[in-house]
């Protein structure tokens, strides 16, 4: 389902939109974005809905950005995809959820298709299906492609808590397990570090325990049920949102690794 061609204008080159391939020929592709830098490799990639792709490799020197005086610390959660330190929101967008019902009704017309043994309607279900979670996996690729480059123009340096979601839902039930999955947490935090190498900024990973249940203004614990939305400290009366609580938690917990 995939070539690499490990040396560039040895067996494959661009010319406008065409690709050059030897023994192959001319193929016509679209072009996502110019080539940027010395290209090195080309990677042909056949996707389950049968379209390939190109991916080419290059080499290219880093282009830092201005340095900026904002950090951030961000909560990332189920109900809120991300609460800053700044107190900006950002909501769930549901990928999956969005599509699920899609998903659904061409599985059950697929098993209809597969009970009946009409082969010809069950390839194409399952074309469809592939479809589908081809579109849900755009989605979340774009999603976290434009929020981190958001981030990482905005932001010096950007803490996340070091989460690991499928341990986080182990326990959780299957649906807690789909929304969780779903979340694109993980493509965040590795699109944000790999724009930041490449611009000049800092990501730093925290240890996530008791973020949600530390005032952020005396550092006491304050228990909460996971229904309970705000946090209200009995100790110095502090009371916010209880995920930009545990977002300022962050970003103290990233300021001091960074200063040892």
């Amino acid at each position: 389902d995939s070539i690499t061609y490990a040396q560039y204008g040895n067996g494959v080159r661009l010319d406008d939109n065409r690709l050059i391939l030897s023994k192959v020929g001319v193929v016509r592709l679209v072009l996502h974005r110019p080539i940027e830098g010395t290209p090195k490799t080309v990677t042909l990639t056949r996707a389950r809905t049968k379209k390939w792709y190109a991916s080419f490799s290059c080499e290219a020197e880093p282009q830092h950005l201005e340095p900026s005086s904002q950090v951030v610390g961000i909560d990332m959660g189920l109900t809120t995809f991300a609460t800053l330190s700044d107190s900006r929101e950002i909501k769930n967008p549901r990928f999956f959820r969005r599509d699920e019902a899609d998903l659904k009704r061409v599985q059950r017309a697929k098993d209809a298709a597969k009970n009946s043994q009409n082969w010809d309607q069950n390839r194409r279900r399952k074309k469809a299906l592939a479809h589908i979670h081809e579109r849900i996996a755009n989605r979340r690729n774009n999603f976290a492609h434009q929020l981190s480059r958001q981030l990482v123009d905005t932001y010096q340096v950007i803490v996340f808590e070091e989460l690991e979601p499928q341990k986080m839902g182990v326990t959780k039930g299957r649906g807690m397990r789909k929304s969780l999955a779903d979340a694109a947490w993980n493509q965040l935090i590795g699109m944000t570090v790999s724009k930041a190498e490449e611009a000049g900024r800092a990501v730093v990973l925290v240890d996530p325990r008791n973020t949600t249940k530390a005032c952020s203004h005396c550092s006491q614990l304050v228990p909460k049920a996971l229904h309970e939305r705000v946090h209200a400290c009995p100790h110095c009366g502090l009371v916010l949102g209880r995920d930009q609580n545990a977002a300022i938690n962050i970003l103290a917990r990233g300021l001091e690794q960074l200063r040892q």
